[in-house]
């Protein structure tokens, strides 16, 4: 049986920890260049090193993004950059342009080299020739269907790792090629740099009736607007593996610290309640409920079992949970926390931690190392001490629905 890798989203060190934390068997991340998401802080050289470092003393990959088409301007710093990452100790590089791939082939024959979703891969053909340039893996087109997913493994070499998206934010164009962004504020996403105007509201106007604006939206003939709703694969994690997956692929590098640790967290539950009985998965209802408590719009399967109900009504994303405290330890009967979000004495929350379900938690009295007992905690990053019967460990977070 084949045990599936959870690779997880790091946009920068605090995201890795909890990537790490609550159980990512691998990262992705970007250096300062040749990455998909510009918007992030990311790693620069000495960066890179400290986080490549962290994680394989937890016995955790690290994968570097090199998956932008660069331009011929930008290929005399790509040497560079490879060295860098080889030195760092990354383990892969994740590549999309051919000219990257016989690159670092040549120069940092160390590395593994995976195909980018940016590629476009849908097909064995093109998977088999990729093998024999020397890609460990491809990362497939999200537009794939299961079946389709089937087979290329059936027609691929055993040793040829396959990668999907399992969970996040969805792209309306294949693959990631869009030139929206680019040609209407002149942010280019194949460079990492998507406004995301798919996202935006819309409406169509006809030439000879100006002032009047009709709306865009999804009838049985198809879907007229641009926005996707969110994937979520998680409670198909044995069809998944038994189509031959061996990464699953978590979106989010701009996501926040709170949403890798609880989505992370959660598909490490259902990959292990996968694992104790494979003929009989089913992921338990909290892990159900985790993915949940994180921003997201409203989820789909995506392209996994055909044509998808993409159409989502508007940009928005549901936001029921607010991470409001970070445990950094817990003595004599007190939990020491960082502040996220204002709470008070008396907020009725939840306790998440590495490996549990979440715990219900009243915050009895709230103490300010400055100030002394208080009403409510209003600055953010202070810490503050939390009467707490239980020990939690550093990392565990608390929560607070809104209502």
């Amino acid at each position: 049986m084949q045990k599936p890798e959870i690779l997880s989203p790091a946009g920068d060190m605090e995201r890795l920890e909890n990537a790490v934390l609550y159980g990512a068997d691998a990262v992705y991340l970007g250096g300062t260049a040749f990455g998909m998401r510009a918007a992030c802080a990311n790693f620069d050289r000495e960066g890179l090193r400290s986080a490549v470092e962290y994680a394989h003393e937890r016995n955790v990959r690290v994968y570097l993004t090199c998956n932008t088409l660069p331009s011929n301007e930008e290929l005399e710093q790509l040497p560079d950059f490879l060295r860098m990452a080889r030195d760092a100790g990354v383990d892969a590089l994740i590549v999309a342009d051919i000219g990257i791939l016989m690159l670092a082939k040549r120069l940092v024959p160390e590395l593994e080299l995976h195909i980018s979703t940016q590629a476009g891969v849908v097909n064995y053909l093109t998977a088999i020739e990729l093998h024999r340039l020397g890609a460990k893996r491809v990362v497939l087109a999200r537009e794939l269907s299961l079946e389709e997913i089937r087979c290329i493994r059936e027609h691929t070499p055993a040793d040829l790792e396959i990668e999907v998206f399992v969970h996040g934010a969805m792209c309306m164009s294949f693959s990631g090629r869009c030139l929206l962004s680019n040609y209407i504020v002149g942010r280019d996403a194949n460079r990492g740099e998507c406004a995301q105007p798919c996202r935006w509201g819309y409406h169509l106007m006809e030439e000879k009736r100006p002032g009047q604006y009709y709306p865009i939206f999804e009838d049985e003939k198809g879907s007229y607007i641009l926005n996707a709703k969110d994937l979520c694969m998680i409670e198909y994690i044995d069809r998944l593996t038994e189509a031959g997956v061996t990464s699953l692929k978590i979106e989010g590098r701009a996501k926040s610290a709170y949403y890798v640790a609880v989505v992370t967290g959660a598909y490490r539950a259902a990959v292990d309640a996968y694992l104790r009985d494979p003929l009989h998965y089913h992921p338990p209802q909290w892990v159900l409920d985790e993915v949940l408590r994180v921003s997201h719009r409203e989820y789909s399967t995506g392209f996994y079992f055909g044509r998808p109900d993409q159409c989502y009504q508007n940009a928005g994303y549901i936001r029921n949970w607010d991470v409001i405290a970070v445990v950094e330890g817990w003595e004599d009967g007190e939990l020491m926390v960082t502040g996220r979000n204002k709470f008070s004495r008396g907020d009725e929350t939840e306790i998440m931690q590495p490996g549990h379900p979440p715990e219900k938690f009243t915050i009895a009295a709230i103490h300010d190392p400055q100030t002394g007992e208080v009403e409510s905690a209003c600055h953010p990053m202070r810490q503050y001490r939390i009467p707490c019967a239980k020990p939690f460990p550093r990392g565990a977070m608390l929560r607070r629905e809104n209502k």
